[in-house]
């Protein structure tokens, strides 16, 4: 014979009738594991109600405090619909004038709440971040134009990866960083480029491929933390189209050469393989002749950069109405309004230009990311970030 499940309501049920039988309130609770609070609850609604009065009741409150009234909904959608492309800071005004003091108009996050709810809400379209190339520069004297990537990672003597971080000059080929590093992390490769920055002073251009740490997929524009740093010292970022090495080629060349020379056989620790990078410099860059330079060596076309690294300058946006600071989740506060910009500019200024009613432009230095919409509390990002600038920056 299978057994019988119970359930609630048999429990009840079970309850009732036993105190009907005439036995104590106080044992039956006990047995049934129920306070005598609930018990004489129970026995109540069911003197009340019969059986209907021991069933679950629904959890819905009675009523709404806050619910908005019928006729100011009804008000909402039928001037939405009289002008299809009012936002709810209009429809409150023209609430304002029409109800006077008659009626509590809701506020502008409500009446935009509304008009979401039935489907009156044009959403834009988030665009899926896509790496893609910018245009290249020739990079024809020294210091115009620098290369960096991370030659392919491989096994030291202990079992350990080795990530070289590379970094030559376009014009001379001058070999100026090849860094022996543990992985690939963004804390890793600043520290390595600002003691570069501090040796060399700055180039006016830094080309890289599309991935980390020099970009990030999942990013505003694919950028990173590196290349937001890149951004602030004043130097411009170039980016080599997905799948095309070869828009970088002088520096994958070096790269075939160090493979040959530096790491075969590796070294037995990064402080050795180091060593052996560190040789490969030298005469990679004062004793090898190089048959794009006419068999000069690049040690005697390169020239150390006269724009020295002074660390961040400050930034300020004079033509904005505001400068705002990015949180460290990402986030830039309008108007008491989150809106998600990005995490690589946490701690960044960016300034904010009101070009309309509800809509601000946002500028990170001389570069217009975007636009925000107020009513949806996103941004809007530009197809084009680093081309023309729309607004001067002291």
């Amino acid at each position: 014979m299978p057994w019988k499940d119970r359930t609630v309501m048999d429990e009840r049920i079970r309850f009732v009738a036993r105190l009907l039988e005439g036995e104590s309130m106080a044992l039956l609770c006990r047995e049934f594991n129920i306070s005598r609070k609930t018990g004489y609850k129970i026995f109540d609604r069911y003197k009340e109600c019969g059986l209907e009065g021991i069933s679950d009741r629904t959890r819905r409150p009675h009523r709404y405090g806050n619910q908005l009234p019928v006729q100011v909904e009804t008000a909402i959608l039928t001037l939405k619909q009289d002008k299809p492309h009012w936002g709810a800071r209009k429809i409150r005004e023209k609430l304002l004038r029409r109800f006077a003091s008659e009626v509590k108009v809701p506020a502008q996050s409500t009446i935009h709440a509304v008009l979401d709810r039935h489907g009156l809400v044009k959403r834009m379209r988030r665009r899926r971040g896509r790496a893609e190339g910018t245009a290249l520069s020739l990079g024809q004297k020294p210091n115009e134009l620098w290369c960096t990537d991370y030659k392919g990672e491989f096994l030291l003597g202990n079992q350990k990866y080795c990530y070289p971080l590379t970094v030559t000059d376009h014009a001379s080929r001058y070999l100026l960083l090849c860094e022996a590093l543990e992985s690939t992390r963004e804390t890793l490769a600043i520290t390595a480029f600002e003691r570069l920055f501090q040796e060399r002073g700055l180039p006016n251009s830094i080309r890289s491929d599309n991935g980390i740490p020099f970009a990030s997929g999942n990013s505003l524009f694919n950028l990173s933390r590196l290349s937001v740093w890149w951004l602030r010292l004043g130097i411009p970022i170039e980016r080599i189209r997905p799948g095309h090495p070869q828009q970088n080629g002088r520096h994958e060349r070096m790269h075939l050469t160090l493979k040959k020379e530096a790491t075969r056989p590796p070294g037995l620790n990064s402080l050795q393989q180091q060593g052996k990078f560190d040789d490969f410099i030298e005469e990679f860059n004062q004793d090898r002749p190089h048959e794009g330079l006419g068999m000069k060596c690049p040690a005697e076309v390169y020239r150390p950069s006269t724009r020295p690294y002074q660390g961040l300058p400050d930034l300020s946006y004079p033509f904005h109405d505001n400068t705002v600071y990015v949180t460290l989740c990402g986030r830039i506060c309008l108007h008491r309004k989150k809106i998600n910009l990005s995490t690589v500019f946490a701690g960044q200024a960016v300034g904010l230009k009101e070009v309309e009613e509800g809509t601000w432009l946002v500028s990170f230095m001389d570069y217009d990311l975007g636009y925000i919409d107020l009513e949806e509390k996103t941004l809007q990002p530009l197809d084009r970030p680093f081309g023309p600038k729309v607004l001067p920056m002291s």
